[in-house]
């Protein structure tokens, strides 16, 4: 009698590259800048900053540039109640309506419009709309005039939609400082160059920290106080950082998806590194932690759809995500056993730990949000294996979700200060627009960095694909579009951001505008999150290197 041979089943691999962190390094990490010693240093020069502030309150143009200087050196957390009381001072005095700023120099008001739009306050732009008139006698060898158009610049990327003037102010400044960029040099030079590669509002706060304070501590006039305690919070927070990426580590151990899933990206620096960039401050251990692992399950999952399961497979494990049923697990074939139990169990205890954190039992949303992010992976799933070319009107109404950005954000929103589910419900229903925003530059960004590999192993077109086969541009021509698409969004997300301090926690507000500037980051040099070589610099000098 003849055997019929079983064909072994055929799957597709990523080649991804190897982890460049292993775990007995990771633990082996330490920090000296732990212990009340470093806190009472910190506290004293903190306390010195404060009398600071309150000397300068007189002069507008001094406590404005401290207020920034405090922002960039990653130290502004630590005097939040002395800003938000300066600020209102100054708004209320001279940037409430044009007869109060009419008189003020074009610096000031550039600098003013950028910080108080910052911190939520409408500030027209017509306060800037006689730029051009005050720039006829600019003089690019002067440093105090480079450094008004420098502020301009940064200031006309705080726009929102249809403001003609700061769309105007962004062209016209853009082509001054590059235009004059070799011509000048110094700090102000090492400024125009960092802003044209990317301006101050789309940049990682972290990332800018670490790289602002060895500027400003070159620069003439700077403040050694602030030097200090800028070196000395830089590092006591990395301490807590090392802290919270040894803990989620340990979880990635335990976990073992980087033996039992060996298809599947090892990326757990680098998830931790997302999540530093999301929020730095120390008191957001948790979150930081919660976030890594919501991150690791994220690239995991997708590497299950992307790459290694079939069809069949796909539609099984969506179905039983989609009941939360855990008994069903048995129908599943083993990979896909250990990545939904290790799903399921993670979920449980994140929602545990909120639960012992807040109060509140969040699990009924986290599983419907992680359901209907996971059908979006299903959609594209299908959408490869019937070969169907999506428009990119439908392709982003899927991917802005598959991209991860709502279910990331529903985790920031649930560990904040709610009196209960319903208050937390309303608000995520609030903040649909800013996820939304948040979400699809998310996307944009990271189509720009990876879709070029993702097509040549095999995926669905993406945005610059979608674009191109709607409308017959060239790959170049392309990339130009979702880049205006981006800074679209930018402004529709800079309006939701101004709306929405009276409504949401400044920290939400600040992760949904740090996941686009994290993206930003991680793909502007390539796929940084796919070939970890890339970002090794950052991991070291962001993680493992203390300033000092």
């Amino acid at each position: 009698m003849a055997v019929t041979a079983v064909e072994p089943m055929v799957r597709r691999s990523a080649n991804y590259d190897p982890t460049l962190w292993s775990f007995d390094h990771i633990q082996s990490l330490s920090s000296n800048y732990t212990g009340e010693d470093h806190v009472a240093r910190a506290d004293a020069l903190k306390e010195t900053v404060k009398m600071i502030i309150r000397r300068q309150m007189g002069n507008l143009s001094t406590t404005l540039e401290i207020i920034d200087d405090l922002q960039r050196l990653g130290i502004g957390y630590h005097f939040e109640d002395e800003i938000h009381d300066v600020l209102k001072r100054i708004y209320d005095h001279h940037y409430e309506n044009d007869a109060k700023w009419d008189g003020m120099d074009l610096n000031l008001k550039a600098l003013g419009f950028r910080i108080l739009r910052q911190h939520g306050y409408q500030v027209p732009q017509e306060i800037l709309c006689n730029f051009k008139d005050k720039l006829q006698n600019f003089e690019p060898h002067l440093m105090d005039d480079m450094m008004v158009v420098l502020n301009l610049y940064e200031a006309s990327y705080h726009c929102f939609e249809n403001e003609n003037i700061l769309d105007e102010i962004r062209d016209h400044t853009t082509n001054i400082l590059k235009e004059n960029l070799g011509n000048i040099d110094g700090d102000i030079s090492l400024l125009v160059s960092q802003a044209l590669k990317f301006p101050l509002h789309w940049r990682v706060p972290r990332v800018e920290a670490k790289w602002y304070i060895e500027l400003y501590e070159k620069r003439k006039g700077s403040n050694p106080i602030l030097i200090k305690l800028a070196k000395l919070d830089f590092d006591m927070s990395q301490a807590i950082h090392l802290e919270d990426l040894k803990h989620t580590s340990r979880w990635w151990k335990n976990l073992r998806w980087d033996e039992k899933l060996s298809f599947a990206r090892d990326r757990l620096v680098e998830h931790f590194m997302w999540s530093l960039g999301f929020s730095y401050q120390p008191q957001f251990s948790l979150g930081r932690k919660i976030l890594t692992m919501v991150n690791t399950l994220i690239t995991s999952i997708d590497d299950v759809y992307d790459v290694y399961g079939t069809l069949d497979e796909l539609e099984l494990f969506t179905d039983i995500i989609n009941r939360w049923d855990v008994n069903a697990i048995k129908e599943l074939p083993d990979y896909m056993k250990i990545c939904f139990l290790g799903f399921y169990n993670t979920i449980n205890e994140i929602s545990y730990n909120i639960l012992t954190e807040t109060g509140l039992l969040v699990l009924p949303y986290l599983k419907k949000a992680w359901a209907d992010y996971i059908k979006t992976y299903m959609i594209e799933a299908r959408w490869y294996h019937s070969g169907y070319k999506p428009t990119l009107e439908e392709y982003l109404d899927n991917a802005y979700v598959s991209i991860g950005g709502p279910v990331i954000l529903l985790h920031v929103m649930c560990l904040s200060s709610f009196t209960s589910t319903q208050q937390m419900l309303e608000c995520m229903k609030d903040a649909e627009n800013m996820v939304h925003y948040s979400s699809l530059i998310f996307r944009l960004a990271n189509d720009l960095g990876t879709s070029t590999e993702e097509i040549a192993r095999g995926d669905i077109p993406k945005s610059i694909q979608c674009y191109m086969h709607e409308s017959g541009a060239t790959e170049d021509e392309a990339r130009m579009y979702i880049k205006s698409l981006i800074l679209e969004t930018w402004k529709k997300l800079n309006k939701e951001r101004v709306g929405g301090y009276s409504r949401f926690s400044k920290e939400f507000i600040e992760c949904a505008t740090n996941i686009p500037r994290m993206t930003q980051f991680m793909y502007n040099e390539g796929d940084g999150h796919g070939h970890p070589y890339i970002t090794e610099s950052h991991v070291l000098s962001l993680l493992f290197n203390p300033i000092q």
